[in-house]
């Protein structure tokens, strides 16, 4: 009996040795409120891209956790929920990457915890250049989100350093010669608001003025009037649909401002046409994005495409295919590190190039953005997205 009970303990031993070892990816989004359709999208690609790979990553089994950085009572995410979320993966010894943030505000409290931690953050769809590139945002940015000196933050879609520009180079095609600006005074909305001023104004478009507007404001038919009479071709908002874009847009219509209407990758989702109405922004909506929306990817994108339809039964929102490009990547990052460390993981991640994905060939350059130029537009017919334009780099 001694050496049976012998025997079962060495056996017990020998697999404890050669067991995988788990490591955790969680994501930070706002799984409550209205961008919960976009974030449910990006959650189906990130596990979609893990599944795909078996939930393993060279020698180690991958444990994923969907993190919610919103709250019901903000309805969108929140300074509380992302910071304690912070915590919660530096206190969590198994988690090595973090997949978000959705909304750049939220990076910029998370970025620095993170950093001190060693911990890789791949964001699917944060667009703020201040994030990562000198020179191109607030003062100390992006170095006071490091204060390790290392890059641990990356991100898989362009900034909005291309975005803002190009928006404003396509109105001016469009024959668009008056402009009004509007931004929600958050760091995304009022950021790529500036960047489109500040390229209307190199460009010769007429801005007629530049407001912030109160997100939590039930309607603005007074400031759409106040609007009408400076009788603009183009309304700018810099927002998203959370931060009332979509209202914003229906009481335009209900005072009779019927000019063209122009928003950022932030109202890409179908909620902004559900909240403004259908027959609001038929015609006359026009939507930039970074990168090609799901029904125009080619290559390995459409064949993600293909298969997300199938396992789903729907169509993909714009931002699905970054969170399995995400997926893909935190998965190639902890395989290149080959241990279960989180500096090892960190520079693995920030080694990749030539990364032949579902968004096309490319890599993470020494601030940890993608080398991805490409952006598009669109308009918005019948009731959903279509797709109009190129608006730079290549496909």
């Amino acid at each position: 009996m001694k050496r049976l009970a012998l025997l079962a303990f060495a056996l017990a031993f020998a697999a404890t040795l050669f067991a995988e070892e788990t490591v955790k990816v969680v994501s930070c989004l706002p799984r409550t409120g209205s961008a919960k359709a976009q974030t449910d999208t990006i959650v189906n690609g990130i596990q979609m891209a893990l599944e795909e790979a078996g939930y393993k990553a060279g020698d180690f089994k991958i444990a994923y956790e969907d993190w919610d950085d919103a709250t019901a009572a903000a309805g969108d995410w929140e300074q509380f929920q992302v910071a304690n979320n912070a915590d919660r993966a530096v206190k969590d010894a198994d988690v090595m990457v973090v997949i978000g943030h959705y909304n750049s505000g939220a990076a910029k409290i998370s970025m620095p915890i993170l950093n001190k931690a060693d911990i890789l953050m791949i964001s699917p769809a944060n667009t703020w250049p201040g994030l990562t590139k000198p020179g191109k945002g607030e003062a100390q940015e992006p170095e006071k989100y490091r204060p390790t000196g290392k890059v641990n933050y990356t991100r898989v879609v362009p900034a909005d350093d291309l975005q803002g520009p190009l928006g404003a180079d396509w109105a001016k095609s469009m024959g668009v010669k008056t402009v009004f600006i509007l931004d929600d005074r958050s760091v995304y909305g009022k950021g790529i608001a500036d960047l489109f001023e500040k390229e209307c104004e190199e460009i010769g478009l007429e801005v007629g003025g530049h407001e912030g507007i109160d997100p939590k404001q039930q309607e603005y038919k007074a400031l759409m009037t106040k609007i009408k009479g400076s009788a603009p071709d183009l309304v700018y908002f810099g927002g998203t649909t959370q931060s009332n874009g979509g209202q914003i847009l229906k009481d335009s219509m209900a005072v009779g401002l019927t000019c063209k209407f122009m928003v950022p990758d932030g109202c890409f989702e179908d909620a902004f046409i559900t909240s403004a109405g259908a027959e609001n922004v038929n015609d006359r909506c026009f939507v930039t994005f970074g990168g090609m929306p799901p029904d125009q990817l080619t290559g390995k994108g459409k064949e993600f495409v293909e298969r997300y339809v199938k396992k789903f039964g729907t169509k993909p929102q714009g931002y699905a295919v970054y969170g399995y490009e995400a997926g893909q990547v935190a998965v190639e990052a902890i395989k290149r590190a080959g241990k279960k460390d989180r500096n090892a993981i960190r520079e693995a991640c920030l080694s990749i190039k030539d990364f032949d994905g579902a968004l096309g060939k490319w890599s993470f350059d020494e601030n940890g953005d993608t080398t991805l130029k490409t952006m598009s537009g669109q308009v918005v017919k019948n009731g959903k997205f279509e797709f109009v334009t190129l608006l730079g780099g290549e496909r």
